[in-house]
């Protein structure tokens, strides 16, 4: 069975940094682009960054130049470094995977458990 697991959410002042993971485990065939949202109680969820299978990223506007997103593919593994957090970044984060199980080789999207960031005094 596949699964997206994050770590990385936690309380932080603003202008701190936090780094999020989210590593995909089981049976993958191949792993396309990954992503990461962000959701606020009551808005919509919120496209925050984008990887592809070669690296190539993309951010939301609001965090250019602050997230930096990453990938390391031999562990499956993805990493969003978050630099001068603003309360305005506040919200539960979820990791996003397009990938290929072995059990049809097909594309399908996975999601993480989605961890909360708290940006606060």
């Amino acid at each position: 069975q596949v699964q997206l697991v994050e770590a990385g959410g936690d309380l932080v002042q603003p202008g701190g940094s936090l780094r999020h993971s989210c590593s995909a485990s089981g049976m993958i065939f191949r792993i396309n682009t990954m992503s990461w949202y962000r959701q606020e109680p009551g808005k919509q969820r919120e496209l925050v960054a984008i990887i592809d299978s070669g690296g190539g990223t993309d951010y939301a506007d609001s965090v250019k130049g602050r997230f930096t997103f990453s990938r390391d593919n031999a562990k499956n593994t993805v990493y969003l470094q978050m630099n001068s957090l603003k309360p305005e970044d506040t919200a539960v984060y979820l990791c996003s995977a397009y990938l290929a199980p072995y059990s049809d080789y097909r594309s399908h999207e996975y999601w993480g458990q989605g961890t909360q960031v708290t940006v606060s005094l």
